[in-house]
C-alpha cells in the first residue's frame, strides 16, 4: 500500500512537472510570436508617420523584446526560439536605421550655437536682441564658461564662429550700455572679456595651424 502511495505520488509529480514544462514552454512561444509580430508591424508603417511616436515605438519594443528572452531563460530546448528572437531584432534595427536616416541631423554648426546660448534664438544677423541688461552678464559668463569647457574639441571652423558670436556679442553690449547695464554689471563683464580674448585668439590661431599642418601632411 505504501509502495502504491509513492508511485502515484511520483506519478502525479512527474505529470506537474511535465505540465510546468509545458506551461513555459507555451509562454515562451506566446512571447516570441508577439515580438515577431510587433516588429512585423512595424514595416506597414511609414517612416514619415514615426516621427512623433518614435520614443513609445523603442520603448514598446524593448520591452516586447526582453519579456521574450525572459521567457525563455528557463527551458531547455530554446535555441529555435532565439533564432526567432535574433532575426526579429535584426528586422528592427534596419527599420530603425532606415528611420534615423530620414530625420535631418544637427550641425556641428547649431550644436556649438545651443551650447553657447541655449535654446534662445539669436537670429542669422546675430542681433541678439533677446540680451537686456538684466540678462547679459549670465549670457557672457555662459559664453566664455562653455568654450573654455570645450575648447579642446572645437574646430578650426567652430572658432571661427565663436568669433562672429563673440563680435555680435560685444556689438550687443554697446547698445545694452545705453540701457541701463550697471557698473558693477559692466566690470564683471570686462573682466571676463579681459581673460577670454586671449584664449580666444591663442586657440583659433592654434587651430588653424594644426589644420595647416595635417593639410600638409
Amino acid at each position: 500500500m505504501k509502495n502504491l502511495k509513492f508511485l502515484l505520488i511520483t506519478l502525479a509529480s512527474g505529470v506537474a512537472l511535465i505540465s510546468c514544462k509545458d506551461d513555459k514552454q507555451t509562454n515562451a512561444e506566446k512571447e516570441v510570436v508577439a515580438y515577431e509580430m510587433y516588429v512585423d508591424s512595424l514595416n506597414n508603417v511609414a517612416l514619415s508617420d514615426m516621427k512623433t511616436n518614435w520614443d513609445s515605438v523603442e520603448n514598446d519594443h524593448e520591452r516586447r523584446k526582453i519579456a521574450a528572452e525572459v521567457a525563455l531563460q528557463d527551458l531547455e530546448n530554446r535555441e529555435e526560439l532565439e533564432g526567432k528572437i535574433l532575426v526579429s531584432s535584426e528586422k528592427y534595427e534596419l527599420y530603425k536605421a532606415s528611420y534615423l536616416a530620414q530625420q535631418p541631423k544637427a550641425t556641428t554648426k547649431s550644436i556649438v550655437r545651443t551650447a553657447l546660448f541655449g535654446s534662445e534664438d539669436i537670429g542669422d544677423d546675430m542681433a541678439f536682441t533677446w540680451v537686456n541688461k538684466d540678462n547679459i552678464l549670465r549670457v557672457y559668463d555662459n559664453f566664455t564658461t562653455t568654450v573654455e569647457k570645450n575648447k579642446e574639441s572645437y574646430s578650426r571652423e567652430d572658432w571661427d564662429e565663436i568669433k562672429l558670436y563673440y563680435e555680435a556679442l560685444d556689438t550687443r553690449k554697446n547698445t545694452v550700455e545705453n540701457e541701463g547695464l550697471s557698473g558693477s554689471d559692466n566690470m564683471k563683464i570686462a573682466s571676463i572679456k579681459f581673460k577670454f580674448a586671449p584664449l580666444l585668439k591663442a586657440n583659433r590661431m592654434g587651430s588653424k595651424a594644426e589644420e595647416n599642418s595635417e593639410a600638409k601632411e
